[in-house]
């Protein structure tokens, strides 16, 4: 649970700060809305400017079905539990035991520090003010 929680919290930092500084996907969110128009942080699910509680449901329904049919082992030849190659090798065998070991050690730590950045993010924004680099919540 940890490694999961530690990849999601991974994504939601580095989305919080690409949608601070600016950067949005193109093209609308729903009909006449364009992403950009989608405030940042917490109100973008919780306020005035809120996408809506369908688009809402459909985000959590469609991360659902990532969670139970794609990001699964299907094969049941996973090595360690996060491992979804799924029969695909992007090198990982060719490498020693111990650059493995530690390569998974990193990413628990990178998920530990992540999980901790956006929370600071989201505490953060709930008491106001700046950040540096991030700016003003």
């Amino acid at each position: 649970v940890e490694l999961k929680h530690g990849r999601i919290a991974q994504l939601a930092f580095v989305g919080n700060l690409i949608t601070r500084a600016g950067y949005h996907l193109p093209g609308d969110i729903s009909l006449g809305r364009a992403f950009a128009d989608v405030p940042n942080g917490i109100a973008a699910i919780n306020g005035p400017d809120a996408i809506s509680t369908a688009a809402l449901l459909q985000t959590l329904a469609f991360i659902g079905f990532l969670e139970t049919r794609v990001m699964i082992d299907a094969t049941g030849e996973s090595q360690f539990r996060g491992d979804f190659r799924n029969g695909f090798d992007f090198g990982w065998d060719k490498q020693s035991p111990e650059w493995q070991t530690n390569k998974r050690a990193i990413e628990l730590n990178q998920g530990r520090a992540a999980m901790m950045g956006i929370l600071g993010l989201m505490m953060h924004e709930q008491l106001g003010g700046s950040i540096p680099i991030v700016g003003e919540l």
